[in-house]
């Protein structure tokens, strides 16, 4: 049965070691004060330090505390699903480990879901410091898949509050590489928004590369919408415009007898299309990929241990 009234927040931590203690301790002192009642459940996501024995540490002291361990990295989203399933409460609550997102707006969004408001999403106000060359990556990032998927994500975080009702929609969903953030969105149900200021990073560093942030991204896109594979029809068209501006430019100069000799327009054309072929390719190769990926079924994770859950 799941309790009534639980609240079971979910915080997927990779090589947080550091931040574990500090993480639990924030959030309890917050929700004891306020009266909710709780579980934190950590899924170490195949971490490389001392992160799952800090969960058992917690775990052994507090009842609250729970945690779960990969077999390997199998990445964000595998840890929220894990997380989403392993959870007891009447609904669940997504969170950073690194406390960029901030426990005191915890008991709002719960009044919110009290309120009868079955999604609440965290809204980022702003960004805090972060790389400029990383804010203009992720605003183009968030802009291609808004335009893809057709739902607002300019300020979607991973920071949501989500209704026992919607837990369970996202659950049946069979995909092996979700994206949270937008399938959260896609589910539907009553949805309320709650501005947050980023908190800074005080231990530790951000696990997420450039290259790390653009592998998430393509994936992301292409799990969650066609619309790249659309590139190719687009492409072909560019390449049929192209195809009749230098035809009649061609035969212009033919029949006015300006035409000259070599094969600098034949080298060009056969560039154009060779990169427009190579890239289309590109693009349906990948879907073939994922294609095949979801064919094989394999699970999202694999779980080696568990502690209080």
């Amino acid at each position: 049965m799941t309790p009534e009234k639980q609240l079971s927040i979910i915080i997927p931590s990779y090589n947080e070691q550091d931040n574990i203690h500090r993480t639990f301790h924030r959030i309890h002192t917050v929700l004891q004060e306020k009266g909710i009642p709780f579980e934190i459940i950590f899924v170490d996501d195949g971490s490389k330090d001392a992160t799952y024995l800090r969960i058992q540490e917690l775990s052994s002291k507090y009842p609250e505390a729970k945690g779960i361990s990969f077999s390997r990295n199998f990445g964000k989203e595998s840890a929220i699903f894990a997380g989403l399933e392993a959870a007891s409460g009447a609904c669940c609550l997504i969170m950073d480990c690194d406390l960029q997102h901030p426990p005191a707006v915890i008991p709002d969004m719960y009044r919110l879901w009290e309120e009868g408001y079955e999604v609440v999403e965290g809204v980022k106000s702003s960004r805090g410091k972060e790389n400029p060359f990383h804010t203009l990556c992720a605003k183009s990032f968030y802009h291609i898949i808004s335009k893809a998927t057709g739902i607002d994500m300019s300020k979607a975080s991973d920071f949501k509050l989500l209704d026992r009702k919607a837990v369970e929609a996202l659950l049946i969903l069979p995909e092996r590489t979700p994206f949270f953030r937008a399938l959260s969105s896609w589910v539907g149900f009553k949805t309320a928004t709650l501005p947050f200021e980023v908190e800074e990073r005080t231990i530790g560093t951000s696990k997420w590369s450039v290259w790390s942030l653009t592998k998430y991204a393509i994936r992301n896109i292409t799990s969650f919408s066609g619309a790249p594979m659309q590139l190719v029809t687009l492409l072909g068209w560019i390449m049929f415009g192209a195809l009749i501006i230098l035809g009649i430019q061609s035969l212009y100069r033919y029949f006015s007898g300006t035409a000259q000799e070599g094969f600098t327009t034949v080298i060009l054309l056969q560039l154009l299309i060779g990169s427009a072929l190579m890239i289309s390719l590109g693009i349906i190769g990948h879907y073939i990929s994922r294609i095949y990926d979801e064919i094989k079924a394999r699970p999202r994770y694999i779980i080696s241990k568990r502690c209080g859950c």
